[in-house]
């Protein structure tokens, strides 16, 4: 895992550099390889990196060749050769062998619909630096998370709220009293975009937002299908065999020595 983290603000108001700094350094414990930060007058992004993928290149925060598309990224993008392939037979160059890199042009060919094609697990934060605007996406079934909030201004955004709580001593850790009633009756962690802090949202599962001057765009992008063939066992059994082995070899992609654990986590996210 990785962690990511940053704040936006389309005014253009100055705040400390060494803000973004702070911030990471909390999230250190996701990312132990590498660190690194973006900041220019809009927007600053963090990134602490468990390296998995081009353990050389695959640095973040990256950007495009133009410099005008700036991502941070926690997850894995497990058909990012597939989209690789098809973004150079559009005529995009890449210098890294990274899945980060795929998703900037993915985003550059197809804005926001990009989304739909990745295979993956992952947290992403996109600043467009030509439309002022930030991006945030969250996976589908929400293996990776991110929180966010709104203070004085700006949009902030981790992978933990500690790392919102590094942006300023006036955002205060306080426990959310209606949510606690709530987990503690239903004994679920699916509270939606609630947390036990207040002011603390959680980007839901399968939902994007976008931040910009003019807009706050918060978009659900995927959901569940019930398909009338589901009716049919034979074609569950089939069809559940053929994603699982599909499951498996996708993920075997990586850099790294590659391990398995004996648990399948069948209790977990």
């Amino acid at each position: 895992m990785c962690g990511i983290c940053g704040y936006f603000n389309y005014r253009g108001i100055e705040r400390d550099p060494t803000l973004i700094q702070k911030m990471s350094k909390s999230l250190t414990h996701r990312g132990p390889d590498d660190s690194g930060y973006f900041i220019d007058d809009f927007c600053a992004l963090g990134h602490t990196r468990l390296a998995i993928i081009d353990l050389e290149k695959g640095k973040q925060p990256m950007s495009d060749d133009e410099e005008s598309i700036i991502i941070v990224f926690n997850g894995e993008i497990y058909n990012y050769l597939d989209l690789k392939k098809e973004l150079i037979s559009y005529g995009y160059n890449f210098r890294t062998n990274s899945d980060t890199e795929v998703i900037i042009y993915a985003y550059k060919r197809w804005g926001n619909d990009f989304i739909d094609k990745l295979n993956g697990m992952f947290a992403i934060a996109i600043y467009d630096k030509i439309n002022k605007k930030l991006l945030v996406v969250r996976d589908r079934i929400g293996l990776k998370p991110l929180y966010y909030t709104f203070f004085n201004g700006y949009f902030i955004f981790s992978s933990e709220p500690k790392g919102i709580f590094k942006f300023s001593d006036e955002i205060k850790r306080e426990l959310d009293f209606d949510t606690l009633s709530m987990y503690l009756t239903s004994h679920n962690i699916n509270l939606g975009e609630k947390t036990l802090f207040k002011n603390i949202n959680l980007l839901e599962p399968g939902y994007f937002l976008e931040v910009s001057e003019d807009k706050f765009l918060r978009k659900k992008y995927w959901d569940i299908e019930f398909l009338d063939q589901y009716k049919d066992l034979n074609y569950l059994k089939d069809k559940v065999r053929e994603l699982l082995d599909n499951s498996v070899n996708i993920r075997l992609i990586s850099d790294v020595p590659l391990g398995s654990f004996l648990s399948g986590g069948v209790d977990s996210t």
